[in-house]
Protein backbone atom coordinates (compact mmCIF):
# COMPACT_ATOMS: atom_id res chain seq x y z
CA UNK A 1 0.00 0.00 0.00
CA UNK A 2 2.86 2.61 0.75
CA UNK A 3 4.32 1.90 -2.50
CA UNK A 4 1.00 2.50 -4.48
CA UNK A 5 0.92 5.57 -2.40
CA UNK A 6 4.19 6.53 -3.34
CA UNK A 7 4.06 6.18 -7.03
CA UNK A 8 0.36 8.11 -7.05
CA UNK A 9 2.17 11.01 -5.19
CA UNK A 10 5.11 11.42 -7.46
CA UNK A 11 2.66 10.78 -10.55
CA UNK A 12 0.66 13.91 -9.11
CA UNK A 13 4.00 16.10 -8.52
CA UNK A 14 5.46 14.99 -12.17
CA UNK A 15 2.29 16.66 -13.45
CA UNK A 16 2.19 19.13 -11.25
CA UNK A 17 5.95 20.14 -12.29
CA UNK A 18 4.93 19.45 -15.94
CA UNK A 19 2.48 22.27 -15.67
CA UNK A 20 4.86 24.54 -13.96
CA UNK A 21 7.89 24.25 -16.42
CA UNK A 22 5.84 24.94 -19.00
CA UNK A 23 6.81 22.61 -21.35
CA UNK A 24 5.37 23.77 -25.02
CA UNK A 25 6.50 21.33 -27.45
CA UNK A 26 4.70 17.84 -27.34
CA UNK A 27 8.14 14.77 -27.43
CA UNK A 28 7.82 12.51 -29.33
CA UNK A 29 10.56 9.27 -29.23
CA UNK A 30 10.26 5.43 -30.41
CA UNK A 31 10.39 3.50 -34.02
CA UNK A 32 12.39 4.67 -36.49
CA UNK A 33 9.84 3.10 -38.59
CA UNK A 34 7.12 5.31 -37.91
CA UNK A 35 9.40 8.35 -37.46
CA UNK A 36 9.03 9.30 -41.44
CA UNK A 37 5.12 9.40 -40.73
CA UNK A 38 5.27 11.29 -37.85
CA UNK A 39 7.53 13.96 -39.00
CA UNK A 40 5.60 14.29 -41.73
CA UNK A 41 2.58 15.10 -39.18
CA UNK A 42 4.47 17.40 -36.88
CA UNK A 43 5.57 19.44 -39.92
CA UNK A 44 1.71 19.90 -41.48
CA UNK A 45 0.76 20.47 -37.55
CA UNK A 46 3.25 22.87 -37.15
CA UNK A 47 2.75 25.01 -39.95
CA UNK A 48 -1.15 25.07 -40.13
CA UNK A 49 -1.72 25.25 -36.16
CA UNK A 50 0.10 28.28 -33.45
CA UNK A 51 1.01 25.38 -31.49
CA UNK A 52 5.18 24.29 -31.54
CA UNK A 53 6.28 21.88 -34.08
CA UNK A 54 6.80 18.73 -32.43
CA UNK A 55 10.17 17.05 -31.61
CA UNK A 56 10.07 13.62 -32.87
CA UNK A 57 12.92 11.62 -32.38
CA UNK A 58 14.26 8.05 -33.49
CA UNK A 59 15.52 5.98 -30.31
CA UNK A 60 13.95 2.50 -31.73
CA UNK A 61 10.73 0.80 -30.56
CA UNK A 62 12.27 -0.60 -27.52
CA UNK A 63 13.90 2.74 -26.60
CA UNK A 64 11.20 4.00 -26.92
CA UNK A 65 8.97 2.31 -24.32
CA UNK A 66 11.47 2.60 -22.06
CA UNK A 67 11.70 5.71 -22.26
CA UNK A 68 7.93 6.46 -22.26
CA UNK A 69 7.55 3.84 -19.39
CA UNK A 70 9.62 5.66 -17.30
CA UNK A 71 6.96 8.31 -15.78
CA UNK A 72 5.08 11.21 -15.54
CA UNK A 73 6.25 14.60 -16.06
CA UNK A 74 8.20 17.15 -18.09
CA UNK A 75 10.96 14.66 -18.66
CA UNK A 76 9.23 11.81 -19.77
CA UNK A 77 7.82 11.46 -23.27
CA UNK A 78 4.19 12.41 -24.33
CA UNK A 79 3.96 9.56 -27.21
CA UNK A 80 6.16 6.82 -27.72
CA UNK A 81 6.33 5.32 -32.09
CA UNK A 82 6.31 1.48 -32.08
CA UNK A 83 6.97 -0.97 -35.28
CA UNK A 84 4.81 -3.23 -32.80
CA UNK A 85 2.41 -3.92 -30.01
CA UNK A 86 3.59 -3.01 -26.78
CA UNK A 87 4.66 -5.84 -24.58
CA UNK A 88 3.11 -7.26 -21.19
CA UNK A 89 6.47 -6.60 -20.46
CA UNK A 90 6.84 -2.95 -20.60
CA UNK A 91 3.09 -2.23 -19.92
CA UNK A 92 3.90 -3.08 -16.53
CA UNK A 93 6.86 -0.96 -15.99
CA UNK A 94 4.41 1.47 -17.12
CA UNK A 95 2.04 1.02 -14.67
CA UNK A 96 4.97 0.19 -11.93
CA UNK A 97 5.71 3.71 -12.87
CA UNK A 98 2.80 5.69 -12.66
CA UNK A 99 1.69 5.65 -16.18
CA UNK A 100 -1.76 4.03 -16.12
CA UNK A 101 -3.75 5.75 -18.59
CA UNK A 102 -2.47 5.04 -22.02
CA UNK A 103 -4.09 4.75 -25.21
CA UNK A 104 -2.97 2.79 -27.74
CA UNK A 105 -3.28 3.95 -31.74
CA UNK A 106 -2.63 1.98 -34.61
CA UNK A 107 -1.59 3.64 -37.36
CA UNK A 108 -1.48 1.15 -40.40
CA UNK A 109 0.25 -1.63 -41.59
CA UNK A 110 4.38 -1.61 -43.15
CA UNK A 111 5.89 -4.67 -44.97
CA UNK A 112 9.72 -5.33 -43.71
CA UNK A 113 11.58 -5.16 -47.14
CA UNK A 114 14.63 -7.55 -47.71
CA UNK A 115 16.52 -5.29 -50.42
CA UNK A 116 19.41 -5.57 -52.26
CA UNK A 117 21.23 -2.41 -55.05
CA UNK A 118 19.41 -2.60 -58.00
CA UNK A 119 22.92 -2.96 -59.49
CA UNK A 120 22.31 -6.85 -58.12
CA UNK A 121 20.68 -9.91 -58.89
CA UNK A 122 17.04 -9.58 -57.74
CA UNK A 123 16.58 -12.20 -54.67
CA UNK A 124 13.81 -14.65 -54.55
CA UNK A 125 13.79 -16.46 -50.97
CA UNK A 126 11.90 -17.94 -48.59
CA UNK A 127 11.54 -17.91 -44.13
CA UNK A 128 13.43 -21.04 -44.07
CA UNK A 129 15.97 -19.65 -46.18
CA UNK A 130 16.25 -16.64 -44.25
CA UNK A 131 16.65 -18.34 -40.95
CA UNK A 132 19.17 -20.68 -42.54
CA UNK A 133 21.24 -17.89 -43.52
CA UNK A 134 20.73 -15.82 -39.74
CA UNK A 135 19.88 -17.96 -37.20
CA UNK A 136 22.59 -18.46 -34.26
CA UNK A 137 21.86 -22.01 -35.02
CA UNK A 138 19.82 -24.68 -37.31
CA UNK A 139 19.61 -27.99 -37.76
CA UNK A 140 22.69 -29.65 -38.64
CA UNK A 141 23.30 -30.22 -42.50
CA UNK A 142 23.38 -34.15 -41.62
CA UNK A 143 19.77 -34.39 -41.41
CA UNK A 144 19.47 -35.30 -37.78
CA UNK A 145 17.06 -33.74 -35.24
CA UNK A 146 20.39 -31.43 -33.58
CA UNK A 147 21.41 -28.37 -33.99
CA UNK A 148 24.50 -26.60 -35.06
CA UNK A 149 26.43 -23.12 -34.69
CA UNK A 150 25.13 -22.02 -38.18
CA UNK A 151 27.79 -23.27 -40.65
CA UNK A 152 26.61 -21.31 -43.85
CA UNK A 153 28.56 -18.73 -45.68
CA UNK A 154 27.35 -18.09 -48.67
CA UNK A 155 23.27 -18.10 -50.47
CA UNK A 156 23.70 -21.36 -52.43
CA UNK A 157 24.51 -23.66 -49.39
CA UNK A 158 21.77 -22.21 -48.05
CA UNK A 159 19.59 -23.46 -50.89
CA UNK A 160 21.15 -24.39 -53.76
CA UNK A 161 18.51 -22.26 -56.20
CA UNK A 162 20.18 -19.09 -54.68
CA UNK A 163 23.69 -17.19 -56.00
CA UNK A 164 26.95 -18.34 -55.22
CA UNK A 165 26.96 -14.70 -53.01
CA UNK A 166 28.83 -14.58 -49.56
CA UNK A 167 25.58 -13.91 -47.35
CA UNK A 168 26.14 -10.18 -45.55
CA UNK A 169 23.16 -9.12 -44.03
CA UNK A 170 22.70 -5.22 -42.81
CA UNK A 171 19.81 -4.95 -40.19
CA UNK A 172 18.76 -3.06 -37.10
CA UNK A 173 19.55 -3.66 -33.35
CA UNK A 174 17.93 -5.59 -30.89
CA UNK A 175 16.21 -2.56 -29.61
CA UNK A 176 14.70 -1.87 -32.77
CA UNK A 177 11.07 -2.91 -33.44
CA UNK A 178 12.07 -3.68 -36.92
CA UNK A 179 14.37 -6.28 -35.88
CA UNK A 180 11.70 -7.84 -33.19
CA UNK A 181 9.29 -8.24 -35.86
CA UNK A 182 11.90 -9.52 -38.70
CA UNK A 183 12.52 -12.17 -35.92
CA UNK A 184 8.54 -13.08 -35.41
CA UNK A 185 7.62 -12.94 -38.84
CA UNK A 186 10.69 -14.25 -40.61
CA UNK A 187 13.11 -15.82 -38.71
CA UNK A 188 10.22 -17.97 -36.75
CA UNK A 189 8.50 -18.38 -39.71
CA UNK A 190 11.17 -20.27 -41.15
CA UNK A 191 12.31 -22.33 -37.71
CA UNK A 192 8.27 -23.44 -38.06
CA UNK A 193 8.90 -25.00 -40.92
CA UNK A 194 11.07 -27.81 -39.26
CA UNK A 195 8.37 -29.78 -37.34
CA UNK A 196 10.71 -31.13 -34.33
CA UNK A 197 11.34 -27.52 -33.62
CA UNK A 198 8.23 -26.03 -34.38
CA UNK A 199 6.93 -29.05 -31.35
CA UNK A 200 9.69 -27.37 -28.51
CA UNK A 201 7.05 -24.78 -28.59
CA UNK A 202 4.68 -27.08 -26.33
CA UNK A 203 7.14 -29.08 -24.04
CA UNK A 204 9.83 -25.95 -24.08
CA UNK A 205 8.50 -22.53 -25.04
CA UNK A 206 11.37 -20.32 -24.23
CA UNK A 207 13.75 -22.68 -25.54
CA UNK A 208 12.08 -22.04 -29.09
CA UNK A 209 12.14 -18.75 -28.95
CA UNK A 210 15.93 -18.85 -28.01
CA UNK A 211 16.33 -21.18 -31.37
CA UNK A 212 13.76 -19.27 -33.28
CA UNK A 213 14.98 -15.71 -32.52
CA UNK A 214 18.72 -15.70 -31.87
CA UNK A 215 20.61 -13.89 -34.84
CA UNK A 216 23.99 -15.23 -35.75
CA UNK A 217 26.69 -12.93 -34.15
CA UNK A 218 30.09 -13.91 -36.71
CA UNK A 219 29.87 -10.84 -39.14
CA UNK A 220 27.40 -12.12 -41.25
CA UNK A 221 24.64 -9.93 -39.88
CA UNK A 222 25.91 -6.90 -39.35
CA UNK A 223 24.12 -4.37 -36.53
CA UNK A 224 23.42 -1.20 -38.96
CA UNK A 225 22.16 0.86 -36.35
CA UNK A 226 18.40 2.66 -35.91
CA UNK A 227 18.97 4.71 -39.17
CA UNK A 228 17.10 2.83 -41.63
CA UNK A 229 18.64 5.39 -44.46
CA UNK A 230 22.36 4.57 -43.48
CA UNK A 231 21.72 0.64 -44.45
CA UNK A 232 19.92 1.86 -47.89
CA UNK A 233 23.59 4.28 -48.20
CA UNK A 234 25.28 0.78 -47.52
CA UNK A 235 23.69 -0.75 -49.81
CA UNK A 236 24.04 1.17 -52.60
CA UNK A 237 28.28 1.00 -51.60
CA UNK A 238 28.26 -2.92 -51.72
CA UNK A 239 25.83 -4.69 -54.14
CA UNK A 240 26.49 -7.83 -52.54
CA UNK A 241 24.55 -6.96 -49.16
CA UNK A 242 21.45 -7.23 -48.63
CA UNK A 243 19.52 -4.75 -45.78
CA UNK A 244 16.82 -5.08 -43.98
CA UNK A 245 14.06 -1.99 -43.17
CA UNK A 246 10.32 -0.92 -43.60
CA UNK A 247 8.86 -0.92 -46.70
CA UNK A 248 8.22 2.85 -47.04
CA UNK A 249 12.15 3.13 -46.75
CA UNK A 250 12.08 0.62 -49.71
CA UNK A 251 9.26 2.76 -51.94
CA UNK A 252 11.04 6.33 -51.08
CA UNK A 253 14.50 5.20 -52.59
CA UNK A 254 13.12 2.39 -55.30
CA UNK A 255 15.51 4.37 -57.90
CA UNK A 256 18.29 2.36 -55.55
CA UNK A 257 17.35 -0.41 -54.12
CA UNK A 258 14.95 -2.88 -54.77
CA UNK A 259 13.08 -5.31 -52.14
CA UNK A 260 12.86 -9.40 -52.96
CA UNK A 261 10.75 -11.40 -53.74
CA UNK A 262 9.68 -13.77 -50.44
CA UNK A 263 7.57 -16.82 -51.67
CA UNK A 264 6.56 -15.45 -54.87
CA UNK A 265 5.15 -12.35 -53.31
CA UNK A 266 6.91 -8.66 -54.05
CA UNK A 267 6.98 -6.11 -50.82
CA UNK A 268 4.22 -3.82 -52.45
CA UNK A 269 1.26 -2.02 -51.28
CA UNK A 270 -1.76 -4.38 -51.93
CA UNK A 271 -0.15 -7.62 -50.74
CA UNK A 272 0.93 -5.64 -47.78
CA UNK A 273 -2.41 -4.66 -46.87
CA UNK A 274 -4.55 -8.18 -47.78
CA UNK A 275 -1.76 -9.92 -45.69
CA UNK A 276 -0.29 -12.16 -48.76
CA UNK A 277 3.28 -10.75 -48.01
CA UNK A 278 4.87 -12.68 -45.67
CA UNK A 279 6.67 -10.31 -43.50
CA UNK A 280 4.21 -7.94 -42.70
CA UNK A 281 3.63 -5.96 -39.33
CA UNK A 282 1.00 -3.71 -37.64
CA UNK A 283 2.28 0.14 -36.84
CA UNK A 284 1.63 1.86 -33.53
CA UNK A 285 2.43 4.59 -31.57
CA UNK A 286 1.22 4.94 -28.04
CA UNK A 287 -0.29 7.57 -25.93
CA UNK A 288 0.31 9.26 -22.30
CA UNK A 289 -3.19 10.71 -21.62
CA UNK A 290 -2.05 12.11 -18.05
CA UNK A 291 0.35 14.64 -20.30
CA UNK A 292 -2.57 15.60 -23.01
CA UNK A 293 -4.04 18.25 -20.27
CA UNK A 294 -0.76 20.10 -19.74
CA UNK A 295 0.96 19.87 -22.97
CA UNK A 296 -0.22 22.69 -25.86
CA UNK A 297 -1.46 20.85 -29.14
CA UNK A 298 -1.08 17.26 -27.89
CA UNK A 299 -5.39 16.81 -28.77
CA UNK A 300 -4.63 18.16 -32.18
CA UNK A 301 -2.10 16.22 -32.90
CA UNK A 302 -3.76 13.06 -32.11
CA UNK A 303 -6.75 14.47 -34.26
CA UNK A 304 -4.22 15.42 -37.30
CA UNK A 305 -2.67 12.15 -37.31
CA UNK A 306 -5.57 10.13 -36.96
CA UNK A 307 -7.26 12.40 -40.07
CA UNK A 308 -8.37 10.90 -43.35
CA UNK A 309 -6.21 14.14 -44.55
CA UNK A 310 -3.07 11.62 -43.06
CA UNK A 311 -4.10 8.29 -43.22
CA UNK A 312 -7.46 8.37 -44.66
CA UNK A 313 -7.34 6.27 -48.50
CA UNK A 314 -5.66 9.26 -50.33
CA UNK A 315 -3.97 10.83 -47.20
CA UNK A 316 -0.43 12.28 -47.80
CA UNK A 317 0.73 9.49 -45.07
CA UNK A 318 0.39 7.03 -47.90
CA UNK A 319 3.00 9.03 -50.43
CA UNK A 320 5.43 8.18 -47.59
CA UNK A 321 4.57 4.49 -47.69
CA UNK A 322 1.88 3.85 -44.97
CA UNK A 323 -0.07 0.90 -45.96
CA UNK A 324 -4.04 2.35 -44.29
CA UNK A 325 -6.76 0.49 -42.15
CA UNK A 326 -9.77 0.31 -43.65
CA UNK A 327 -12.62 3.08 -43.76
CA UNK A 328 -14.29 1.22 -40.70
CA UNK A 329 -10.96 0.75 -38.95
CA UNK A 330 -10.05 4.42 -38.88
CA UNK A 331 -13.83 5.94 -38.27
CA UNK A 332 -13.36 3.32 -34.94
CA UNK A 333 -9.49 4.61 -34.46
CA UNK A 334 -10.42 7.80 -34.01
CA UNK A 335 -13.35 7.66 -31.70
CA UNK A 336 -10.83 5.50 -29.63
CA UNK A 337 -8.40 8.78 -29.54
CA UNK A 338 -10.75 11.14 -29.27
CA UNK A 339 -12.19 9.85 -25.78
CA UNK A 340 -8.90 8.39 -24.65
CA UNK A 341 -9.70 4.85 -24.38
CA UNK A 342 -7.45 3.24 -21.88
CA UNK A 343 -5.10 0.67 -22.98
CA UNK A 344 -5.75 -2.10 -20.38
CA UNK A 345 -3.15 -5.63 -20.60
CA UNK A 346 -4.23 -8.62 -18.04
Amino acid sequence: MKNLMLVTTLAAMSIGSLQAAGRDTISVVGSSTVYPFATVVAEKFGKKTNFNTPKIESTGSGGGMKLFCSGLGVDSPDITNSSRAMKKSEYDKCQLNGVTDITEVHVGFDGIAIANSKESVQFELTRKDLFLALALQVPNPDGSKTLVDNPYQNWNEVNPDLPAMRIEVLGPPPTSGTRDAFAELALEGGCKSFDWIKAMKKTDKSGYKVVCHSVREDGRYIEAGENDNLIVQKLERNPDALGIFGYSFLEQNDDKVQGSIIEGMEPEFDSIADGSYPISRPLFFYVKNAHSASIPGMKEYLSEFTSEAAMGDNGYLLDKGLIPLSADARAELRKSVSEGTKLVMN
